[in-house]
C-alpha cells in the first residue's frame, strides 16, 4: 500500500491500536481526530468532534484521504459514516442504520431471528410489569441488558432479583435474556457488505476484579490465541453466525460494510450469540492488531470498497499476546482523572482516557487509562511482557487485574463462565 491518507476518527485505546497498525505499513500516512497523546505519536491528531458527521467529512476531505476508519459505536450509530460517505470517500465503518446491529439489542435479536442465528431466548420490555414478568419466566441468575448504547456497562448478571429490577428501571427500553452458561469468545470480522474475512478469536475479561467478580466494565484485559477453542470454531461461526447476519442485513437493503464483532458463548447447547458490536472491541483489538501480519490499510480499504471476496486470509505472527487495562481509581463507578502518568512511554502501551494538562504532563482523563500489551512464544511469556511493562507504569490509586490469561496460560482451559457484556 502507497500513498494512502488514513483517518482514524475516535480517541480511544482501539483508535491507538488502529493507527499504531495503519502506521507499520510503508506509504500511509495517519490522521486520528480528535485522537489522544498515544495517537499523537503515531499520527496527526487533529481537533473534530467525532460525532459531528459533516465536520468529519471536512476534515477527511481536507486532508485528501482515501480511507476514513470509524472507531467508536456511537458516531457509527449517529450516521457519521453516511456523512463522510455521501462526499464519495471509502469509509470503514457500517451505515446508521447497519450499525443498528450494536445500537439496539432489540433490532439485533430481530435479525438473528430472521437469519437463523442461535441466540439466547429474551424478551423486551417496555414497562416493569413485562420485566417482572420475565425475570419470573426466565429464573436466576437473571440477564437484563439496557436496548441501547451503554459504554459495555448497560448489563447485570445476579441472582438477585431485587437487584436485576433496579437495573431495568434505570434503563429506557430492556432487554431481559435466559442465562448462557459456558466460556465466552470474541471473533472480529471484516465486512464489504456481501462477503467476509474473519479475525483470529480472543477473549476479554469484563468484570473489574480478579476471578471475575464486582462489576461489569468496558474490559479488564484481553488475550489470543485461545488453546482451548474447539477446532473449527472460526469457520463454524462464520457459517452459522456472521455470513448469515451479513446476508439478512443485505437483503434487507442495508449492507453491513465494516467490521462485525460477534460476543459468542460456547454453552452446553452449542454455540449461542451474546451480542453484536458493529465495530473492533476494546481491548480485544490491541493484542489481536500485534499479533496480525497481513497489512491492515490494505484489507480495510478492499473492505470500504467492496473487494473482499477471494481476499487471502489474515496472516498472523506465531507466539501470543496478552493485554492488560490500568484503570483509574474509582472505576468503573466514578473514575478519578487528572492523576499523573509515568512509565507509559513503552513500546506496546496503548493510550485510552489520558490527556496533556497544562503543563505538557501526561494525566489520566478516563476510566480504563492504559492497555498494556505483552508478546511472548506463549501465553505464559505473553502474560510475563505485558506484567513486567504494567509494573514500569505509575499511576496513583490506579489498578489492574492480575489474572488476564492466568489460567489459559497455566492450564490451556478456559478462566471463567460466559462475561455477558453491554
Amino acid at each position: 500500500m502507497t500513498n494512502l491518507t488514513v483517518l482514524v476518527i475516535g480517541s480511544g485505546g482501539r483508535e491507538h491500536a488502529l493507527a499504531w497498525a495503519l502506521g507499520r505499513d510503508p506509504g500511509v500516512v495517519v490522521h486520528v481526530a480528535p485522537g489522544n497523546p498515544g495517537t499523537a505519536a503515531v499520527g496527526t491528531n487533529h481537533p473534530v468532534d467525532a460525532m459531528d458527521g459533516a465536520a468529519v467529512a471536512d476534515l477527511a476531505v481536507a486532508l485528501g484521504a482515501g480511507l476514513v476508519v470509524i472507531g467508536p459505536e456511537a458516531p457509527l450509530v449517529a450516521g457519521v459514516a453516511d456523512d463522510v460517505r455521501a462526499r464519495g470517500i471509502p469509509v470503514f465503518g457500517p451505515s446508521a442504520a447497519a450499525a443498528r446491529l450494536e445500537g439496539s439489542k432489540a433490532f439485533a435479536k430481530e435479525i438473528m431471528a430472521a437469519a437463523g442465528v442461535p441466540t439466547a431466548d429474551a424478551r423486551l420490555c417496555l414497562s416493569m410489569d413485562e420485566v417482572v414478568a420475565a425475570l419470573d419466566e426466565f429464573g436466576a441468575p437473571y440477564v437484563v441488558k439496557d436496548d441501547g448504547l451503554a459504554a459495555g456497562k448497560g448489563v447485570i448478571v445476579t441472582g438477585d432479583r431485587d437487584a436485576a429490577v433496579r437495573h431495568a428501571a434505570s434503563c429506557r427500553r430492556v432487554i431481559v435474556e435466559e442465562f448462557l452458561d459456558g466460556p465466552e469468545v470474541s471473533l472480529f470480522a471484516l465486512s464489504d457488505g456481501t462477503d467476509v474475512l474473519p479475525f483470529e478469536p480472543a477473549q476479554d475479561f469484563k468484570r473489574v476484579g480478579d476471578g471475575d467478580t464486582g462489576p461489569n466494565t468496558g474490559g479488564m484485559g484481553a488475550y489470543t490465541p485461545l488453546p482451548w477453542a474447539p477446532p473449527g470454531l472460526v469457520a463454524q461461526v462464520v457459517a452459522t453466525v456472521i455470513q448469515p447476519t451479513v446476508d439478512e442485513l443485505r437483503r434487507r437493503g442495508t449492507p453491513f460494510v465494516g467490521l462485525v464483532y460477534a460476543g459468542l458463548a460456547l454453552t452446553s447447547r452449542g454455540l449461542r450469540v451474546v451480542e453484536f458490536n458493529a465495530r473492533f472491541g476494546d481491548p480485544e483489538t490491541q493484542p489481536l492488531l500485534t499479533r496480525l501480519k497481513t497489512p491492515i490499510a490494505e484489507v480495510l480499504l478492499a473492505a470500504a470498497t467492496g473487494r473482499l471476496a477471494g481476499h487471502a486470509p489474515l496472516e498472523w505472527g506465531s507466539g501470543a499476546a496478552v493485554g492488560v487495562v490500568v484503570a483509574a481509581d474509582g472505576y468503573p463507578e466514578a473514575p478519578r482523572k487528572g492523576d499523573p502518568i509515568t512509565g507509559a512511554d513503552v513500546e506496546g502501551v496503548f493510550h485510552a482516557g489520558t490527556a496533556l494538562d497544562a503543563d505538557g504532563r501526561l494525566v489520566s482523563a478516563g476510566g480504563r487509562v492504559l492497555t498494556v500489551v505483552g508478546t511472548g512464544d506463549d501465553l505464559a511469556a505473553a502474560r510475563e511482557a505485558a506484567y513486567a511493562k504494567v509494573a514500569l507504569i505509575d499511576l496513583p490509586g490506579g489498578f489492574h487485574r492480575t489474572d488476564i490469561a492466568l489460567k489459559a496460560a497455566q492450564t490451556g482451559t478456559v478462566p471463567f463462565p460466559v462475561q455477558e457484556k453491554a
